[in-house]
């Protein structure tokens, strides 16, 4: 039964009307799962050595900080890993027995990149260990627990998924307890280190996590069992109508309008508010590049300060018109001039921008310089990227799913060659006017390179928002056509 339904998702795929984009997804995916299988099959060799060369126990040091591994593995599976999905309706016409089916879509789940990964870690420490005199059925309870609590974040992804606020609530307490550790205020290692060495040195601790995952998969199981009917999800959810106005945005006329659109459906759907969720990640994106400890090259903290002033400008511009893609359509129908609902967009990244650099005063604290190229960043980001985004929103032909805060970092559709050119202004420019202003004088002339190219794109906004008027008509057809393909 399990190979019939192999069959039938190998004939989704190649019969799919995006099959060409799929399959160029799939081969981009293939570079970058290598790229990370070879970081961690690194990792998992060299670990061990590396920690003996810092002259701490390996396996302590591990067990000590693997609540995080966890925790991380988790928040990384809710932002990213998508759950298990078939096209169940035709099936429960067929004779298919409902726990076949939803047995199958767990199992799919099992060979996922998110679960084989830590694999190339693991087996290779274990291995190493062996080699290094360590008791080999204790390593091997030690592997089996630890892999057990890799499938049971994979169920809990699973079981998650719809519940709003959760990423956000497991990135503010990783935060927390990480920088409570750092500061010496609370060390939550302490009461997680005696578990994680309780798997390797008694041997029927690494039963605990393995009938944690066993009762994750049965409540998984009727949790998917549950739903699995051809009315499920049919029944409307009644909710508390409310209605705003804002009727201050008026005074903006066909703009205005707009506006009040856009923050509406930001403040009302799951998809807008795990964007502005991630815009707020990337505040702290400077802390790797800004903090004395760090080790980049310096020409790197403009690229910093792009990203921390505008991390909406990116998150939300990057999907324009994607944003009004369900009823689109019917807008296209409409006397609705495009420079007014281009400009409206425009309005709300410069918006984003300007409230992400004062969120961003407190990086102040490592100096006023610091804090200069965030600004130097924003000016950027308001004179060129806000017109590179919108440019690049033209070629993104992406459908967005408002109910869902899956996909938040992209789609399959936003890779193509138009786009990836776009990023060549928006992210290497600038980088290389800083670092031609550092070689000719200093720091100071590298910002100021970067501040006058902004400030020159600010002046040119007019005209270049004709020709973006114009690149937008012209693919007005395919996109609308983009948006109507739902496989």
């Amino acid at each position: 039964m399990f190979a019939k339904f192999i069959y039938l998702e190998w004939k989704s795929f190649t019969r799919s009307a995006s099959f060409a984009s799929n399959l160029a997804l799939k081969i981009l995916m293939g570079f970058l799962v290598l790229y990370f299988t070879l970081v961690f099959l690194a990792l998992g060799v060299g670990a061990f050595y590396i920690l003996k060369e810092m002259k701490l126990d390996p396996l302590v040091t591990i067990n000590k900080f693997l609540i995080y591994y966890f925790v991380m593995d988790l928040i990384i599976r809710l932002l990213l890993q998508a759950i298990p999905v078939m096209n169940i309706r035709p099936l429960l016409t067929l004779p298919f027995k409902r726990p076949t089916i939803v047995h199958f879509s767990l199992g799919k789940t099992v060979l996922s990149f998110f679960n084989v990964v830590h694999a190339f870690f693991f087996l290779p420490f274990c291995a190493v260990l062996i080699y290094e005199g360590y008791e080999a059925i204790s390593v091997l309870f030690w592997l089996i627990g630890l892999y057990s609590l890799v499938y049971a974040n994979n169920f809990l992804n699973i079981l998650l998924n719809n519940k709003d606020n959760l990423l956000g609530i497991f990135i503010t307490v990783a935060l927390i307890l990480a920088g409570c550790q750092y500061y010496k205020l609370f060390d939550i290692t302490l009461y997680t280190y005696p578990f994680f060495e309780a798997l390797f040195h008694t041997k029927w601790v690494f039963a605990i996590p393995v009938l944690v995952l066993a009762g994750l998969y049965y409540w998984t199981y009727n949790y998917l069992k549950g739903d699995l009917y051809l009315d499920a999800g049919l029944t409307v959810k009644n909710d508390i109508a409310k209605t705003e106005q804002l009727t201050w945005l008026n005074q903006f006329g066909t703009l205005g309008t707009f506006l009040k659109n856009d923050i509406k459906l930001i403040k009302r759907n799951k998809r807008s508010k795990t964007t502005v969720g991630l815009s707020i990640m990337f505040l702290f994106y400077g802390l790797i590049f800004f903090n004395s400890n760090s080790h980049q090259p310096v020409v790197m903290q403009i690229f910093a300060g792009i990203f921390v002033s505008g991390g909406f400008l990116i998150t939300f511009g990057q999907f324009v018109p994607s944003w009004d893609s369900a009823y689109y359509q019917l807008m296209m129908t409409q006397n609705i001039p495009y420079r007014g609902y281009l400009n409206s967009k425009w309005w709300l990244m410069i918006i984003g921008t300007i409230v992400s650099t004062i969120l961003a005063s407190f990086y102040l604290f490592f100096g006023w310089h610091v804090y200069l190229t965030i600004v130097v960043g924003a000016i950027y980001n308001i004179g060129v990227n806000s017109l590179m985004v919108l440019l690049g929103g033209a070629f993104t032909k992406t459908p967005i799913d408002l109910s869902s805060g899956k996909g938040a970092f992209g789609d399959k559709k936003a890779f193509n060659v138009k786009t990836m050119l776009i990023t060549i202004p928006q992210l290497i420019l600038p980088v290389g006017l800083y670092w031609l202003g550092i070689h000719l004088m200093n720091v100071n002339l590298g910002l100021a390179l970067v501040a006058l190219f902004g400030l020159l794109g600010l002046a040119l906004k007019n005209k270049a928002f004709v020709f973006i008027e114009k690149i937008y008509k012209k693919e007005k057809y395919a996109t609308i056509a983009a948006y109507k393909q739902k496989s």
